[in-house]
């Protein structure tokens, strides 16, 4: 079905991961690469048996962002000057907005090295794990744009305007460790560490109450936009929700009886 990832499904259908499958170009994006990834987010979200998606790379890389052959050479051949702009309407900014309103944790498994639009793939996820052998570089200005995939958004917000700035001026690679310390990286994990330490963690975000995490999502979100009272009042909305749901009876019984709760994400 999707001819640009390699798909894994793990823990009984709980957990799905999308490895980009083009380890030749450091698994660079292309329009049919972006559409797969768009289109296995939305499967993801709208499947009532996974429970958390990943997002890797297959060979030393996670990402290397656009790439450029797709991008210039088929513009070109079409005559088109408008084509930088009809790629990231196109095809980044649907993936981004799935990513972000997906209704199950979205998790970037940073195996390799994350630049440009692969650095923000990453970190518009929920949460990154990374190898501690990977670095993220905000290359954009190494070629004369501007960060997409929403890295004009989160980044500011990730870790504030002098630190986005200057990330985003000079393109300056972060180790793991460094973009961990800047607040944009959950874990660090040696090499040989990184894929069972990574599925350890994956393994209980398909077993969290998922209902409750998509609410947490939609909760953060609006809260980049809400007043304090809003967002307040939001939370008792949400909360409410929550409480309606077959996880939280899972989750209050379980404690009642002293039992680990078996939660179906409902």
């Amino acid at each position: 079905m999707y001819t640009q990832l390699d798909i894994e499904t793990h823990f009984e259908g709980k957990l799905k991961i999308a490895y980009l499958n083009q380890p030749d170009t450091m698994n660079a994006l292309t329009k049919p690469s972006l559409a797969d990834l768009r289109d296995f987010i939305k499967e993801c979200s709208e499947d009532s048996t996974v429970r958390c998606v990943a997002i890797s790379g297959r060979g030393r890389a996670f990402c290397s962002g656009q790439n450029l052959d797709d991008a210039f050479v088929q513009g070109n051949e079409h005559h088109d000057n408008d084509i930088i702009r009809k790629i990231v309407t196109d095809y980044y900014n649907p993936l981004v907005m799935e990513i972000t309103r997906c209704r199950k944790p979205v998790v970037a498994l940073v195996n390799g090295p994350a630049v440009g639009a692969g650095a923000m793939l990453a970190l518009i996820s929920d949460f990154v794990l990374a190898a501690d052998k990977s670095y993220f570089a905000q290359a954009f200005s190494n070629i004369g744009l501007i960060p997409d995939t929403g890295g004009t958004y989160f980044l500011p917000k990730l870790m504030g305007r002098q630190l986005a700035n200057y990330l985003a001026f000079t393109g300056k690679k972060l180790s793991a460790e460094e973009a961990k310390s800047y607040g944009l990286v959950a874990e660090v994990f040696s090499e040989e560490e990184f894929v069972p330490k990574s599925m350890e963690i994956l393994e209980k975000m398909a077993n969290m109450p998922t209902a409750a995490i998509k609410l947490t999502k939609k909760a953060f979100a609006n809260s980049y936009n809400n007043t304090l009272k809003e967002q307040l009042e939001l939370e008792a909305d949400l909360q409410q929700e929550a409480a309606e749901t077959e996880d939280f009876r899972e989750g209050v019984s379980a404690f009642l009886q002293k039992r680990k709760p078996d939660y179906k994400g409902k």
